[in-house]
């Protein structure tokens, strides 16, 4: 596709970024109250200072209802001092023996459970933000808004929350430091907006709302902030770790003592610069295991506090946050120009060394500021290497933004390699319509040596992503051959893609007992850009329907299309390989699943799909069984493909065990068990976490890997590392 039909696209956006705006959600304010002391963080609300600060108490339904009257009172009150913002929620409850708490251990998605929800925008833009949720144990789990639909659960900061329980419900008491956050001292008004759920009806509630939706751009007014302290702005984090591995096969061992130094410093109330020293990553969470059967790459999310800190400046051209259903998760995030898993890990995810590294980030008025210095240490044939990522963006229209991004270095080899890139991010959450405009342009061109034309990448999508009614998308996305981010991720180069999707959702009255069902269409076509089809994929979601108590079933119908040019292994054992040989192929299948509510004690899910796979035939099942008691849970997973082909026949199976004990709200033993047999590893993971309180950790971490290599089920040892990890953090 020539420049001029790029333009042309480009133009397309012209209606809609002058489309009346409506004011939608009903502008709601509220007046902080200063006070000179903190109040007693116990979640008793009997300081005198939460009877002198203004109630919010008119929350409404966005689920079942719409602007409809809650089913119990809420009563939200925000008091604060030079230092933090205290905010106190009593929620009444006819039934509070059924208030839903599974949730054990901080950082964990508070989604099964009863939770408050507060968010936070501190720049009052109306495009990104913070998220805090809470639940009766006193979980914190924090977010930050990739954009406004999407937030990336692994950000976290230091806040606390103590909670409690009275004869009708239970309180929340939230103390947010202004250290915390990216803010302007001299931004008096704040987008701020309260949720909350409540699972046994499958309610959600909110302060501020619209199309029932809440989030940084639907937000109210929390007025009245001044003289807020952020102090010196200065933290400074040291960890050590002590780490000792043996590889079985090479029959090696290494004891190693790491420790390492994180420094943030804020250079502007809204600007912060990091710096990390001989960074340490051995008490990272284990990626949760996949089966590949597709020809492409698997993509894994990232885990890495360091490089999930601002994480949403970084944010390109919303590659990665489009949602249709038709796609999958590498498709989507096919092109992106910056994924951090690129740094610090090595061939098949080993660790690399970063000697050292910097950072500076934040907001300048209505500019957005990233950029990422790495030194990484030399491993294998690779020297060591210098890492660059910048990232720039300022906010135009009423939600939108502009910028630019630029790479440079390559983690994985001794090239040089370097991406420019350009894109434009639409939103307008307040049509006159009622509903949801989105959309994004973006164009990008690397340079690698060897690799001559044919290096660009290019998108161009509309959205329009409304919770309830119609829904819909079309986009288009070009992957030349030679495209090649090195700091990025590409999976399916050469191509170009075009989306579609349509879907209906329909609340019924909440004395129904359905609540909600949708339909949908979903199709994704991948042509190769020398000509032909490479891959088409149509989803009929037939019906997706859920409850008043938050069972869900789902029936869908798949078309796909498949044209392979090169031969590729599917799967492989010792002395058997079988493969998907070059043709054509087309093949059709239907699936079904059903889950119970996972507030419950005891809650399931079973799916299943029958169908063609590429000349033959594929049997699907998955389940999950989830128990959960007062301090633990447990949790297995089941899932099996049986797949019959003319080239011989193979099962894949994968399996995972989770258990979570806490034995006091800051002390947490988790394992997790995952076998698979297409890698034929078993892999064990259990760590005893314990923090005292936010910005202080300690990790005993033990993996252990067995591999059964000839798949006689006789298992051998191949690693073994326990790590002991203990990380503070001092804030002045």
């Amino acid at each position: 596709m020539n420049k001029a039909v790029i333009f042309f696209l480009l133009a397309g956006f012209m209606p809609f970024i002058f489309a009346q705006n409506n004011s939608g959600a009903e502008n709601k304010v509220i007046q902080a109250l200063r006070v000179d002391s903190p109040p007693v963080m116990d979640g008793i609300l009997d300081d005198e200072m939460w009877s002198r600060a203004q109630p919010i108490t008119d929350f409404h339904q966005i689920r079942p209802g719409d602007q409809t009257p809650t089913s119990e009172p809420t009563e939200v009150r925000i008091v604060y001092t030079s230092d933090a913002i205290y905010i106190a929620a009593r929620m009444d409850d006819s039934d509070p023996e059924l208030i839903a708490t599974p949730t054990l251990r901080h950082g964990q998605g508070l989604g099964p459970d009863d939770r408050l929800i507060v968010i936070l925008d501190p720049f009052n833009t109306r495009r990104t933000g913070y998220r805090f949720e809470t639940n009766l144990n006193g979980v914190r789990h924090d977010a930050l808004y990739t954009s406004i639909n999407s937030f990336d659960g692994n950000w976290s900061t230091i806040w606390d929350v103590q909670t409690s329980t009275y004869e009708n419900g239970w309180i929340a008491e939230i103390e947010i430091p202004f250290k915390s956050l990216p803010m302007d001292p001299t931004t008096e008004d704040w987008g701020f907006n309260f949720g909350r759920g409540i699972r046994r009806r499958n309610e959600e509630m909110a302060w501020v709302s619209f199309n029932r939706q809440f989030n940084p751009s639907i937000a109210g007014t929390l007025s009245g902030l001044r003289d807020m302290d952020q102090g010196v702005g200065l933290e400074i984090v040291p960890s050590l770790a002590m780490v000792q591995s043996k590889d079985f096969a090479a029959n090696t061992n290494n004891d190693e003592t790491n420790p390492s130094l994180d420094i943030f410093y804020r250079l502007t109330p809204s600007l912060n610069a990091a710096f990390t020293v001989n960074t340490d990553f051995s008490a990272v969470e284990v990626d949760s295991r996949q089966v590949n059967l597709d020809r492409f790459n698997l993509f894994f999310p990232e885990r890495r506090a360091f490089f999930n800190n601002d994480a949403d400046l970084f944010q390109f051209g919303n590659i990665g946050n489009v949602g249709n259903q038709a796609s999958n998760d590498a498709a989507e995030q096919n092109a992106r120009p910056y994924f951090s898993r690129k740094i610090g890990l090595g061939p098949g995810g080993a660790p690399v060394d970063i000697e050292y590294g910097g950072r500076v980030s934040g907001r300048v008025g209505r500019w957005n500021i990233g950029a990422l210095a790495i030194e990484q240490d030399a491993f294998g044939a690779v020297d060591p290497t210098t890492l660059f990522i910048s990232r720039l963006s300022a906010n135009v229209l009423s939600e939108s933004s502009l910028g630019v991004i630029v790479t440079d270095g390559d983690p994985t080899s001794n090239l040089d390699n370097s991406v420019y890139g350009m894109d434009f991010r639409y939103l307008n959450t307040r049509l006159t319509s009622g509903l949801a405009l989105e959309g994004d342009a973006w164009f990008m061109q690397s340079d690698t040596p060897g690799l001559n034309g044919d290096d660009a990448s290019w998108g161009v999508g509309l959205r329009s992503p409304n919770n309830q009614g119609w829904r819909g998308g079309v986009g288009i996305k070009e992957v030349q051959e030679n495209f090649n981010p090195a700091m990025g991720f590409v999976s399916n180069p050469g191509v170009r893609e075009y989306l579609f999707d349509v879907g209906y959702a329909h609340f019924f009255a909440s004395e129904n007992y359905l609540q909600s069902m949708e339909f949908s269409f979903d199709a994704q076509r991948v042509n190769f850009i020398d000509g032909g089809l490479q891959t088409e994929r149509v989803r009929y979601t037939l019906f997706e329907a859920s409850n008043n108590t938050r069972d869900s079933m789902r029936l869908r119908v798949a078309s796909n299309k498949e044209v392979i040019r090169q031969p590729f292994t599917v799967y492989r054992e010792p002395g058997r390989e079988i493969v998907i040989e070059p043709g054509s192929y087309s093949f059709d299948r239907w699936g079904m699943r059903f889950q119970t509510a996972d507030q419950r004690p005891l809650s399931a899910f079973l799916g299943f799909g029958v169908g063609d796979f590429y000349n033959g035939e594929r049997n699907q099942v998955s389940t999950n069984l989830r128990w959960q008691g007062q301090k633990f849970i447990i949790e297995g997973s089941y899932e099996i493909n049986d797949i019959t082909l003319p080239q011989g026949d193979f099962m894949t199976r994968l399996i995972s065990l989770n258990t979570q004990y806490a034995f006091t709200s800051n002390l947490y033993w988790v394992s997790l068990l995952q076998y698979d047999n297409v890698s034929e590893i078993l892999g064990i993971n259990t760590r005893l976490q314990w923090i005292p309180k936010a910005g202080q950790e300690g990790f005993i971490v033990i993996n252990y890997n067995m591999e059964d290599t000839d798949k006689d089920n006789d298992f051998h040892s191949l690693t073994r590392d326990l790590s002991i990890k203990f990380r503070y953090t001092f804030r002045y």
